[in-house]
């Protein structure tokens, strides 16, 4: 269990960073299409889903690869934890947004890092408790629906607020 903990601060801060960068990339890859695909191409709230997402999905592959043995529930866990992460960043950003009424840096900020830190928290209470483990296909199944999200809307999005870039709206 020790080492577990270890790994998932770990986790917390490898995102935190993987995340940051992948805020950059895009354009520091002169606006790559494959890049894209991995990383906000846009200022949208949906584009910056991603950034927890890769790096959490990645990092995840780590713990199972060292963990799985020893708690045989860590993919629906972590399965878990990406999703939940992933989707706290629009509703913390709308609930903030519906009460002070503009886009504030530092919130958006803290949403990001409050996020990471509630999906690993997840991922590994569940992973202790096992709760999740019936359900294990189910979640694999959602975070996999989403990479494709993730790849299909990245270049093609739908008409919804999710996809539009917010700093334009609520300055």
């Amino acid at each position: 269990m020790k080492y577990l903990k270890r790994y998932t601060i770990i986790g917390i801060v490898f995102v935190l960073i993987t995340g940051t960068l992948a805020h950059f990339i895009y354009q520091w890859s002169g606006s790559n299409n494959i890049v894209g695909l991995f990383a906000p191409v846009n200022e949208s709230i949906w584009e910056h889903m991603k950034l927890l997402f890769f790096p959490m999905l990645i990092y995840s592959f780590v713990l199972i690869f060292k963990f799985r043995k020893e708690y045989p529930c860590i993919i629906s866990s972590l399965c878990f934890g990406i999703l939940t992460g992933t989707v706290l960043i629009p509703v913390f950003f709308y609930a903030y947004i519906s009460v002070v009424g503009k886009d504030v840096f530092f919130l958006d900020i803290s949403i990001f890092i409050v996020s990471i830190i509630i999906a690993f928290w997840f991922s590994y209470k569940l992973t202790l408790s096992c709760r999740l483990e019936p359900y294990t296909l189910l979640l694999c199944g959602l975070v996999c629906i989403l990479l494709i999200c993730f790849m299909r809307f990245s270049y093609n999005p739908p008409d919804n607020i999710i996809f539009e870039d917010p700093t334009a709206k609520y300055k």
